[in-house]
């Protein structure tokens, strides 16, 4: 049966073709009675009209029958348990930004104006539809007993958030029921949180519940029982593969432990299993209330002020470290991140036989706060905008922050917005210090990383998800000879730049099957298609 949120009510199809037909408007076109007409003529019309609505009758049925026509929803209730009746629920369980501000005035120039403009979304909203497969299996995997599914989650807070996706995915092949996952610490940052500490773990469980069943804890007639602990999972596993290698050994053990499943799904998923992540990630994982409630008053409070940028400014010291790049501020700082890297080789994830420069045009560093500036003013930023730094501490302090200063003094960070024993409940939370930058970015009319990386990705997505929220993407590789080149004048740089980043705006983006994308950044067309009536 069709979903009656994101399906418009229209007439029959066969209301259409009756007024060409002179028998249309003979039944349809009110007529004169003429006055004491013959006996014998009142017979035969009665009978004629008879015969005639009898053989539309039935051409009308052979109509709908050959075409599937499906009545208005309002006309028939649902009359089958496998009828999509998720969608009012779901509609209500997304996380949904502020509205963008729009048109910022008349005391701005053209160029201003373009910047806070927002992409064109092409008519593309949510659509969640499952297929009546999925929804039949449904009914029993949702009541599963037998077979139970632990997975450990590693990593930062986005990272978690793309593995935990991917447990209810494995969960749901592997017909399970999912315990609620737990949350690795963090050896960086030493994050202890568990899961309830940043995610609303019953609303987790209500959003799911026509999926997988979810539960809080190992049931007491598991616990003593043989259990699997697998750690070593390749790269890519398919739908095929999870089945083959672990049905029968779940089945047989009644439990399995999934750990380091960062990354390991092959992004490549049948249609309704994108869907399900697109499920768990924009709608089952809501984060805890505290954080939600904080997150939505920093946010209220920038957009308060008027159109305001998020950026994701990867200038920690892990992330200099990791990329083999060098941060911009003297070889005094240059000479840390060395040592550091000298010593502990493995941190470095970029190719090794390639130099900085080469790492730096090839897109594989971060910008820096020069860059950034350099960046958003030619892509015609106003100097007095508010911007929303939220990154964590950089490297180097407030003197790696000074050149986006300099253009653009109304540079804030939670901390700044935050009022005395707000942010308290959350010392030495990364986590949930993430989270709240997260929902403050996604409120943002503008979103701009300064490097890839999890959050990036996952605000790529959530923004095209919720109404494609502007989302420039740095073309790097690119720009960044440009930025080289002293003799292009700062109005040509200023064209390049907008035209480089014209078609990186948040615009949609199809995913299109390709290996590298995850339908979380790229939700269209797995998770959104083109509707007249908004899900939101």
């Amino acid at each position: 049966m069709k979903n009656c949120l994101i399906t418009l009510n229209q007439s029959p199809p066969f209301l259409h073709f009756l007024p060409v037909f002179p028998i249309a408007s003979f039944l349809f076109s009110p007529m004169k009675t003429p006055r004491n007409p013959p006996s014998f003529l009142v017979f035969f019309s009665i009978s004629l009209l008879f015969s005639l609505t009898f053989l539309l009758g039935i051409a009308l049925l052979t109509f709908l029958h050959s075409h599937h026509y499906h009545p208005p929803c309002s006309v028939f209730p649902p009359s089958s348990p496998l009828d999509d009746v998720e969608a009012p629920r779901l509609s209500r369980s997304a996380m949904v930004p502020l509205p963008a501000h729009g048109d910022t005035g008349a005391n701005i120039s053209e160029v201003e104006r373009e910047f806070w403009r927002q992409p064109d979304g092409d008519g593309y909203r949510p659509c969640l539809e499952f297929g009546i497969g999925y929804r039949r299996a449904s009914a029993r995997i949702s009541k599963e007993r037998r077979r139970f599914l632990v997975v450990v989650a590693a990593g930062g807070l986005n990272q978690q958030r793309n593995q935990i996706a991917d447990a209810v995915v494995i969960a749901r092949i592997l017909e399970a029921a999912l315990v609620v996952p737990i949350l690795q610490v963090n050896l960086i940052w030493g994050d202890e949180s568990e899961f309830s500490d940043i995610f609303d773990a019953e609303h987790f469980k209500r959003t799911l519940q026509a999926d997988i069943r979810v539960v809080s804890t190992i049931p007491s007639t598991h616990l003593f029982g043989r259990q699997s602990i697998r750690s070593k999972i390749p790269k890519d596993i398919t739908p095929q593969w999870i089945h083959a290698r672990f049905f029968n050994q779940l089945s047989r053990d009644g439990l399995l432990v999934l750990k380091g499943l960062d990354s390991k799904l092959t992004k490549n998923l049948p249609s309704d299993l994108q869907k399900l992540k697109c499920k768990v990630a924009f709608h089952a994982l809501r984060f805890a209330a505290p954080i939600h409630e904080l997150g939505n008053q920093l946010a209220k409070r920038m957009w308060i002020e008027g159109p305001y940028i998020a950026l994701h400014l990867r200038l920690e010291k892990d992330v200099w470290v990791r990329t083999g790049c060098l941060t911009g501020l003297g070889p005094e700082y240059d000479d840390v991140i060395t040592k550091v890297r000298e010593s502990q080789p493995e941190f470095l994830t970029g190719t090794l036989n390639m130099s900085y420069a080469q790492r730096r045009l090839a897109g594989l560093c971060p910008l820096n706060a020069l860059e950034m500036a350099r960046l958003l003013k030619a892509l015609g930023a106003p100097r007095t905008t508010r911007i929303y730094n939220a990154g964590g501490e950089p490297f180097g302090g407030s003197k790696a922050l000074q050149p986006l200063i300099a253009e653009f003094p109304n540079l804030v960070t939670k901390e700044m917005l935050a009022r005395d024993g707000e942010l308290s409940p959350f010392a030495n939370k990364s986590s949930a210090l993430a989270a709240i930058d997260y929902i403050v970015s996604l409120s943002s009319d503008v979103f701009v990383p300064s490097h890839g990386g999890n959050m990036g990705r996952a605000l790529q997505g959530h923004r095209a998800y919720v109404g494609h929220r502007k989302y420039i993407k740095p073309n790097k590789r690119a720009m960044l000879p440009f930025f080289e080149d002293a003799s292009v004048s700062d109005a040509e740089f200023s064209t390049i730049m907008r035209e480089l980043h014209s078609k990186s705006q948040g615009q949609p983006e199809l995913r299109n099957f390709r290996i590298d994308r995850d339908v979380i950044a790229y939700p269209v067309p797995e998770c959104m298609c083109k509707h007249h009536i908004s899900f939101f």
